[in-house]
């Protein structure tokens, strides 16, 4: 059996592949089967999922590329840019798994939410297609190799004294309540 606990680079030549739905490339520890019938167990670090076109690296230096299996999904469709907008803003808010594409968004069956969009005015229909959705702006995918070099940058002369963490570390302001009398 062949194992793996890191990525290869993005561009390395795959030896074989493994094909698997969403809601298994969502397990960071798991044996699973290669697509040569190659049995394949990893460990990678807890939270991380699967992407298309991640890359694993076996103790022996093979690279395995991930792929994701079509599965039966919701596909949200309208003309109205500004409409599917709002569809993704409901989905999000909802902390549904959503991928997005050029004028349609996709997302695992419900119809409580399929309901939901409809009487929004999209038109919702099922489709068989690769999952693979939006990991969030916080996610951990960058963690392995895919994090872009294009973040944020202050104005030049800006007065920046540290990096700004989201509800995290000693940059937040003391509560000031007598302020909110």
């Amino acid at each position: 059996m062949l194992f793996a606990e890191s990525f290869a680079d993005d561009q390395t030549p795959a030896s074989d592949r493994l094909v698997l739905p969403y809601d298994v490339r969502r397990k960071s520890r798991q044996r699973v089967t290669l697509l040569s019938g190659e049995e394949l167990g990893y460990v990678l670090p807890s939270g991380t999922v699967l992407k298309q076109g991640d890359r694993l690296l076996t103790g022996n230096g093979l690279v395995i590329e991930v792929e994701a299996a079509p599965e039966v999904l919701l596909e949200v469709r309208t003309g109205d840019s500004l409409l599917l907008g709002r569809a993704a803003y409901h989905l999000g808010n909802r902390h549904v798994p959503v991928q997005l594409g050029k004028r349609f968004l996709r997302f695992q069956p419900d119809h409580v939410l399929a309901e939901m969009l409809v009487g929004l005015g999209c038109t919702v229909d099922e489709v068989e297609a690769p999952f693979d959705p939006e990991g969030g702006a916080y996610g951990t995918h960058g963690a392995h190799g895919h994090a872009r070099t294009h973040g944020y940058r202050p104005l030049p002369g800006a007065d920046v004294a540290e990096p700004h963490h989201p509800g995290h570390g000693p940059h937040r302001s003391p509560a000031r309540i007598h302020e909110f009398k």
